[in-house]
């Protein structure tokens, strides 16, 4: 799936339907250069299970704990992730259960360590916008993406025209 955000309340919008479709579980690698959103979009997530605070991007602490409606979520931000057996000496696997929602931003600096992806999320600057692009890695990503599909709030965020099984 591939989706052209144009602003960036089209971006916190498309977290929250992600949030939605999401239902507060899985492993959500985001990726995209400096300065793509993933931040932003976590926020968007966030905002679906009620947190209304700001949302900082975790790059010195490594993991952002929230804990929303009886929903856990842990934001993770490895862009300054020396090595990947780093995760270990935070929790992280403790961190990473299959009960709680994890974001997390540069998976590739956690590559080897961390579990396999439900869904990857990709960003892109385009044309004054972004362009997300949706990649299932699972069963459950697979869900999440009908899930998005079916949700009447995503046609604000408006489908890529190159993608051709855009909603």
């Amino acid at each position: 799936m591939q989706l052209r955000l144009d602003d960036e309340a089209r971006q916190v919008a498309f977290g929250e339907a992600l949030g939605r479709a999401l239902a507060g579980h899985g492993r959500v690698y985001l990726e995209g250069e400096l300065g793509a959103g993933k931040t932003t979009l976590t926020r968007g997530i966030l905002r679906a299970y009620g947190h209304r605070g700001a949302v900082k991007s975790p790059t010195y602490t490594l993991v952002e704990p929230y804990e929303l409606e009886g929903i856990r979520v842990h934001h993770f931000d490895l862009y300054r992730l020396g090595d990947p057996e780093e995760l270990e000496f935070i929790g992280g696997r403790d961190l990473l259960a299959d009960d709680a929602l994890c974001v997390i931003e540069w998976p590739a600096r956690g590559e080897g360590w961390l579990p396999a992806p439900d869904l990857v999320v990709h960003l892109a600057l385009a044309d004054g916008g972004r362009r997300a692009t949706l990649t299932a890695g699972s069963q459950y990503g697979r869900r999440v993406i009908e899930r998005l599909a079916d949700d009447p709030a995503l046609p604000s965020a408006r489908p890529a025209e190159e993608d051709n099984d855009a909603l």
